[in-house]
């Protein structure tokens, strides 16, 4: 029972939901999606910018701690 009614209320809230696709069935193909591989090329964007971010910083830090560590020597 509660799971027949976990799936219904599920349902009708998946249908409430506005999804990055065209609801225009004239639209074919590719530009159908564009919404969503927009969306996917920021996020992939964005990805590689924050990682390289944080791969400078690792560098520079692991470079300072190796000097300090060796100052003394």
């Amino acid at each position: 029972m509660k799971l027949g009614s976990f799936i219904g209320e599920t349902l009708g809230e998946l249908r409430k939901a506005s999804w990055p696709w065209e609801s225009d069935p004239k639209i074919k193909g590719v530009k159908k999606y564009k919404e969503l591989i927009d969306s996917t090329v920021v996020v992939l964007i964005a990805m590689v910018l924050v990682a390289g971010f944080v791969q400078f910083w690792d560098f520079l830090h692991v470079e300072i701690v190796t000097f300090l560590t060796n100052f003394g020597h």
